[in-house]
């Protein structure tokens, strides 16, 4: 597919059948991560692949922190986006997850992260090109300290989180500010 029939076609898919994802398939879309360009060159980027079980764990994490904070909000402690359990059951449903993460560095946030949104695009670029749906995961921040715990992961900081698989849905493209309003020439 060319460049530009992949980024008009590429969609947030929210609906996956439970199809397993070759393991060459996967390490193409990490490949293609890889490729990514990065502020310095850092390459601040590590991904774990999870499937199954330890994926059906860090939503069950999710979830668990979802109640919290249903009852923590009627005391005003916490108040969790409201997406939260309808991404864990997404992610339960996709064969495979991508945990994104990067070192614990202070001073890099802002290059590292847009360094890590880039690498994040190409997966879910390639992802369509190759056929399979992606979600491009926010709703981890909740509970991303826990979920680093629970992966072993205590010397690094969770990103974000992808959903791969092949999709089960076709949704339509959501209504996109026309160009005029986000371009201007000066």
């Amino acid at each position: 597919m060319e460049l530009s029939e992949v980024i008009k076609t590429r969609r947030s898919i929210r609906k996956f059948k439970s199809d397993d994802v070759a393991r060459e398939i996967i390490e193409d879309l990490i490949n293609s991560a890889r490729l990514a360009p990065s502020a310095k060159n850092r390459q601040p980027w590590e991904f774990l692949i999870v499937k199954e079980n330890i994926k059906n764990e860090i939503a069950d994490i999710m979830l668990e922190q979802e109640k919290k904070s249903k009852i923590s909000l009627e005391r005003k402690i916490y108040n969790a986006n409201s997406s939260v359990k309808t991404t864990a059951y997404i992610m339960k449903e996709a064969p495979v997850l991508i945990l994104v993460f990067r070192l614990k560095d202070d001073n890099w946030i802002i290059g590292d992260l847009l360094s890590i949104g880039a690498a994040i695009e190409h997966i879910c670029l390639r992802a369509t090109d190759l056929g399979l749906g992606s979600l491009w995961i926010r709703d981890i921040v909740y509970t991303r300290d826990k979920i680093t715990e629970f992966v072993n992961k205590d010397d690094k900081e969770l990103i974000s989180a992808i959903s791969i698989g092949y999709s089960n849905e076709s949704p339509k493209q959501r209504p996109r500010k026309q160009l005029t309003k986000v371009l201007e020439w000066y």
